[in-house]
């Protein structure tokens, strides 16, 4: 015996890390359905329910903005280990809170615990793949998300419509996987070849040269699949039983889980498809979902809303999907937890930026008049990501 701890081989490493991509949505979803019970318990307003949605990528895009980069210089494993702390503390701050002020200190420990773990879990699972494997290892962490969600709202959906402490038992559970995840962490290698050796120091966030042009093609389409994210996660439990009129908890977290299944399922299935191609066609499909989002609220319709939220899970996939294969494809090694984090700060700054409109619109004007103007922006965001593959020419690919 030599002393030196475990560590995990490459292909059980890439598997923990897209746990820890899992996380960081499972973490973000996991209040979803409790948000209207906060609202009924503490006497809380549209806009107050949607800023303990915005907080949580404010901080996120603070933690981007001061610390993006730091998982090239102190290593993956160990920011990631940083980040779940931080999620584990603000679970359990919701887990026991005993009013609203707890709700928001347990959301921006959320914020950043992801913001620490997002941009490393993701380049992490590029450096534990097989070479040449860079558009698998894009698919599968669109799917490890699309897992986070359909668990974080199936979960909390059956928890607080059939077991005890609706508002509580939720983050428990979230808890214990949590651990589990950390420990499972704990043996990931210290270090990657895609770190640096140099020592860390604060910069503002930056791209390298010759990488501009992609990096504005594919924030574009992460920030507008976020976006959409923002709209399904912050009112979509509300729309449902507001305007649908669904009054189970339960069907609501299904009716929610569709799009992370959905978009799963698409990850899977569209892993091959051209970069460009999977935004062009993901632009159209996030557009066409908002209409029918729109037509579902003005309709009451059950049926139409599902079908809205499939659309869009498809549409969030294939943006997700082009847009992290591109950075994939173009980023360089040693920028790439950097880079990515970047990515990741454009995505959450919008996210948090409308989930706050939102909320002020709801309050102000009604729910369903929030929906109609939230549709209409994010159909925009689309129009933008189908026309930039037409005017952008990319560079040949940065050697890893």
């Amino acid at each position: 015996m030599n002393g030196t701890p475990r560590q995990l081989g490459k292909r059980a490493s890439f598997w923990v890390a897209a746990a820890i991509v899992a996380h960081t949505l499972w973490t973000s979803a996991a209040p979803a359905m409790t948000y209207r019970l906060y609202a009924s318990e503490w006497g809380l307003n549209t806009t107050t329910t949607t800023a303990i949605f915005a907080i949580y990528p404010i901080v996120v895009v603070g933690v981007l903005i001061c610390l993006g980069d730091i998982s090239d210089h102190i290593g993956r494993r160990a920011t990631m280990l940083l980040g779940l702390a931080a999620s584990l503390v603000g679970v359990l701050l919701f887990a026991i809170a005993p009013n609203v002020f707890w709700i928001f200190i347990g959301r921006s420990f959320m914020g950043l615990g992801v913001g620490l773990s997002a941009g490393p879990s993701t380049a992490a699972m590029i450096e534990f793949s097989a070479a040449g494997q860079a558009k698998r290892a894009s698919s599968i962490t669109t799917v490890a998300q699309a897992v986070g969600l359909a668990a974080a709202t199936l979960s909390a959906g059956a928890l607080i419509e059939y077991a005890p402490f609706p508002t509580r038992l939720n983050f428990w559970v979230l808890f214990i996987v949590l651990v589990v995840v950390f420990v499972a962490a704990w043996f990931l290698p210290r270090h990657t070849s895609g770190e640096t050796s140099g020592p860390w120091h604060f910069k503002a966030p930056s791209i390298p040269k010759g990488l501009r042009q992609v990096f504005a093609m594919s924030s574009a389409a992460i920030l507008t699949a976020y976006v959409v994210g923002a709209l399904v996660l912050s009112l979509g439990a509300q729309i449902a039983h507001d305007l649908v009129g669904s009054a189970n908890t339960l069907v609501d977290g299904a009716a929610i889980s569709l799009f992370a299944v959905v978009w799963g399922i698409c990850g899977l299935l569209a892993k091959r498809l051209p970069s460009r191609l999977a935004m062009t066609l993901g632009g159209f499909a996030s557009a066409i979902g908002m209409a029918l989002l729109a037509l579902s609220a003005d309709q009451h319709s059950l049926a139409i809303f599902l079908a809205s939220i499939a659309v869009t899970g498809i549409g969030y996939s294939l943006l997700f999907l082009g847009g992290l294969s591109l950075i994939n494809t173009y980023a360089p090694a040693h920028h790439r937890g950097g880079t990515f984090s970047a990515l990741y700060l454009v995505a959450y700054l919008m996210q948090g930026f409308v989930a706050l409109l939102l909320g002020a619109a709801a309050t102000t004007w009604g729910l369903e008049v929030a929906i109609d103007l939230g549709s209409t922006a994010i159909a925009m965001f689309a129009i933008i990501v189908i026309v930039l593959p037409l005017l952008i020419t990319l560079p040949s690919p940065i050697p890893a």
